[in-house]
């Protein structure tokens, strides 16, 4: 005789057709509040929900603040100095083609999925996990990552405000010959504000000398914290922390100035740029296709790498942000409308900076490769050289560039930093989120010391390359696989498409089970034996042993992460035996799914999707008809 009604924990484990996924190991609770749930023969759902106090995770004030502060994350320091030199150093106008390969087929399908999960289950990129307990490493690997791209970042934002304030005097200091210089490095003023015995320009000599005292070698030592960076340093985390202290609501409101200052101020330097003698050559060169580089696989890892540190996809700060949206929030609009601003803005601030470039090339009778420098050089030292010739108060447009370079950093910084915060909160949520922020921040400061020293660009490279780049691979790549392959594709569907009421397509489900994991592993391969076989340098300059050591040691540390956390899961398993605790580990726990009782209700009625087999069975007839027609 068929059973009249089905205890829920039965009917998780497969009677009847709730959530198959989910695995139930006791009354479920949620927020304080006890659900009773049987599933009659019919199929009828009956509950008594019991309410009792809460403790409700923040929210945005507005779903305008949340698209906000995301563009205000992905859009930061990296779309003006960094997209603009990879760009023409991987082939010019060449490069983008891969570039909006990869932004389509990896970093959109990427985002949308981070924010789909993190909204979806109200948790940040750690408890994220309890759809899968053995890949939560992945989520403390990630904030790891993040503080360290953090740490850095502040110290460009410290760089940035001494340079603001420079900007304010009479006669811009980069422009002009400093009478030190002949006694500190044997170098002569000559006439016209330029130096005899060197063939750097001024400001390149500013920005070495005088800014940041560097040292061509860290052999001995990266030498004490420089006084005046150090300051700038204290102000970069004294405006995060006053941007942080009350949630994601005072970020919400930064977010309105963040997001939005930086485009007024672009559109003005590009406009001012357009205007200069040159600035032709300069936008021509930028776009120019040198096509023998698309068959280059170093262009394509620096596609993707660009990708990751523009969108912040596998920082964890896409999941942090969507957790605080309501739980039906339209995501899928908001990662269309990202992904795309964000790419607008790197080819925006690659046409201005380059037609800036082109006059400074014009001007100086040299080519546009002996102007332009990597990573900082091309905001500190080309940029203003270029400002410096500006026959219109440059003071002005050095203000509004440095201003504009600094609202970007704090964009981006607040919310790595918040990514942080919030893997904290979660953890200890007795403990008041203002009191975290502030420890962190004070963290933060004394971390990023080390970055304002005499060879703290040195450290700069180190930490980017270990504890960043190379981590930010491993960690994307786990996530895709722990996402996709073992919570399941057709739990994914299933759980996007009951949230969004949409239907996912096989663009989405093509990206997600077989494109990312494939070309991530491929390109992370070859990016890592490629670096085995070179010397870690920075202005040509080789690091110590010691230096590189501690740069493993880094990635070590993020390594160790993942199967210390797996472990931990496997052993914290309320299963009999270690196989069945291991197994248990993949399996979701009780507390996976939305975190409102009554819309957890009606998903555990969701009947279990397709097995990712037919999924992808399905997706490839569709194709192939598609093709036939």
């Amino acid at each position: 005789m068929p059973r009249d009604k089905y205890s829920i924990s039965e009917v998780e484990n497969g009677n009847g057709n709730v959530n198959q996924a989910f695995e139930y190991d006791g009354p479920h609770q949620n927020n304080n509040t006890t659900t009773s749930t049987q599933l009659n023969v019919r199929g009828q759902l009956t509950s008594t929900v019991v309410q009792g106090p809460s403790d409700p995770r923040e929210e945005w004030d507005s779903p305008l603040e949340f698209l906000l502060s995301c563009i205000a994350m992905s859009v930061g320091l990296g779309n003006i100095w960094r997209f603009p030199y990879i760009a023409f150093v991987n082939g010019g106008g060449a490069f983008l083609i891969p570039y909006l390969i990869v932004l389509f087929l990896i970093g959109k399908p990427m985002y949308f999925l981070e924010m789909a999960m993190g909204q979806f289950s109200s948790q940040g990129q750690v408890k994220v996990w309890k759809m899968s307990p053995f890949f939560k490493g992945v989520g403390y690997a990630s904030a790891f990552g993040t503080a360290c791209v953090c740490s850095y970042y502040c110290s460009l934002m410290a760089i940035t405000i001494f340079y603001f304030f420079q900007s304010f005097q009479s006669e811009l200091p980069w422009s002009v010959c400093n009478p030190e210089w002949e006694i500190s490095h044997n170098l002569t003023c000559g006439p016209n504000h330029t130096v005899i015995g060197s063939n750097k320009s001024l400001p390149e000599l500013y920005f070495k000398i005088d800014v940041l005292r560097e040292i061509d070698s860290i052999d001995d030592g990266i030498g004490l914290p420089e006084w005046r960076l150090s300051l700038c340093l204290l102000a970069s985390w004294a405006i995060i922390l006053f941007s942080l202290i009350k949630g994601v609501k005072s970020a919400g409101k930064v977010a309105y100035f963040t997001s939005l200052f930086p485009y007024f101020v672009l559109i003005i330097l590009l406009i001012r740029g357009l205007t200069l003698p040159g600035a032709t050559t300069g936008i021509s060169y930028f776009f120019s296709p040198q096509w023998e580089k698309l068959l280059d696989p170093s262009v394509w890892a620096a596609a993707v790498t660009q990708c990751f540190f523009s969108l912040s996809t596998g920082f964890g700060p896409i999941i942090m942000f969507s957790s605080y949206n309501k739980f039906s929030h339209n995501v899928y609009r908001d990662a269309m409308i990202i992904s795309i601003m964000d790419t607008l803005t790197s080819i925006l601030a690659g046409v201005t900076i380059f037609s800036v470039l082109g006059n400074l090339a014009y001007e100086l009778g040299k080519e546009i490769e002996d102007v332009a420098s990597a990573g900082p050089g091309l905001a500190f030292v080309s940029y203003p050289e270029a400002i410096s010739k500006f026959q219109f108060v440059p003071q002005l447009f050095a203000v509004l560039f440095f201003l504009m370079l600094f609202t970007l950093g704090v964009g981006s910084a607040t919310s790595l930093t918040n990514a942080i915060i919030t893997v904290i909160h979660d953890q200890f949520s007795s403990i008041e989120k203002k009191w975290i922020t502030t420890v962190v921040c004070i963290v933060g400061f004394f971390s990023g010391l080390i970055y304002v020293t005499p060879g703290g660009q040195f450290m700069l490279e180190l930490v980017d390359t270990f504890g960043a780049g190379f981590i930010i691979f491993i960690v994307a790549l786990l996530e895709m696989i722990g996402f996709v392959w073992i919570y399941g594709l057709n739990n994914l569907v299933r759980d996007i498409e009951f949230m969004l009421n949409i239907k996912i397509s096989w663009y989405w489900k093509f990206c997600w089970s077989i494109f990312i994991p494939v070309s991530l592993s491929v390109i992370f391969i070859q990016a890592t034996i490629k670096s085995a076989s070179s010397t870690l340098k920075y202005n040509g300059a080789s690091f110590p042993p010691e230096a590189v050591v501690c740069g493993w040691m880094i990635a070590a540390v993020a390594l160790l992460i993942l199967p210390v956390a797996a472990l931990h899961s496997v052993w914290t398993r309320k299963a009999g035996s270690l196989d069945e605790k291991f197994m248990e580990s993949f399996r979701p726990t009780s507390e996976w799914g939305p975190k409102d009782p009554k819309i957890r209700e009606s998903w555990l009625r969701t009947p279990p999707g397709k097995s990712a087999v037919v999924e992808l069975k399905e997706m490839y007839h569709t194709i192939k008809k598609r093709t036939v027609k």
